[in-house]
């Protein structure tokens, strides 16, 4: 579904990644674990182009989005779902309407669809309740998961989750992360930065260490954290296991 081939990233002289090539299936639930400053979500911004790449291609689907731009670019966008650390919700708009903003103002939806569409996620992540509700009336761990109802309303095809848990507080994580391997079991290509090693033994089919720009091993969870080769790897797994 997604091809990486010689990417490269850099920030005026500061290069924040280097020649990753890297191919992700359709269904796959892929995990990037990495030191802070590895990359990681750079790399993750790429894919969308959030972050523009400095030289390399990245294909998605058979089309190479790094030739998009404008509207095309747009369409493609809205095929890949997007879920942030800081949830990036509007503090001025109701729950419903945070869901609802994106299919109705890009013409996906009527405002009646749109509507249905938010009662069907709300009631999908467990806040059925939560539609006239703003933001701040929220806890941590709700607004992680209406930032994941919004980015379902768009039915992407590919789901990005940028350290999704981070900012949450511990008794909160486990409500995220369960919301997650729901979608990872119902079969959604998943492409995930985290912490959290539990999740990624779980879950991912294929988990990647990035460091200094490059990813260094990657392998099923099994062999992964049991059988690491290269000295970061098992460096940064003595650390956090």
């Amino acid at each position: 579904m997604i091809d990486v081939s010689h990417l490269y990233k850099s920030f005026g002289d500061l290069a924040v990644l280097e020649d990753i090539s890297e191919h992700i299936n359709k269904g796959e639930k892929v995990v990037i674990i990495g030191p802070s400053g590895s990359g990681k979500s750079t790399f993750l911004r790429c894919l969308n182009l959030m972050e523009t790449p400095t030289s390399g291609t990245i294909t998605f689907d058979g089309e190479d989005i790094t030739a998009c731009h404008g509207k095309d670019l747009d369409r493609l966008r809205r095929r890949m779902g997007m879920v942030f650390q800081h949830f990036n919700l509007f503090p001025h708009l109701t729950i419903r309407k945070n869901i609802t903003l994106a299919p109705v103002k890009l013409g996906l939806m009527s405002k009646d669809e749109a509507n249905a569409t938010a009662d069907r996620l709300l009631k999908r992540v467990g806040l059925p309740d939560k539609a006239e509700s703003y933001p701040n009336m929220l806890s941590g761990g709700q607004k992680q998961r209406i930032a994941i109802a919004r980015s379902l309303a768009m039915s992407p095809e590919v789901m990005l989750f940028d350290e999704p848990t981070s900012a949450l507080d511990p008794e909160m994580v486990g409500e995220v992360l369960d919301l997650m391997k729901q979608l990872a079991d119902e079969g959604m290509t998943m492409i995930v930065v985290t912490h959290e090693m539990g999740f990624a033994r779980e879950v991912a089919s294929r988990v990647l260490f990035m460091a200094d720009g490059k990813i260094l091993e990657q392998n099923p969870p099994q062999k992964f954290f049991t059988d690491p080769k290269n000295p970061r790897l098992k460096d940064f797994l003595s650390k956090v296991i």
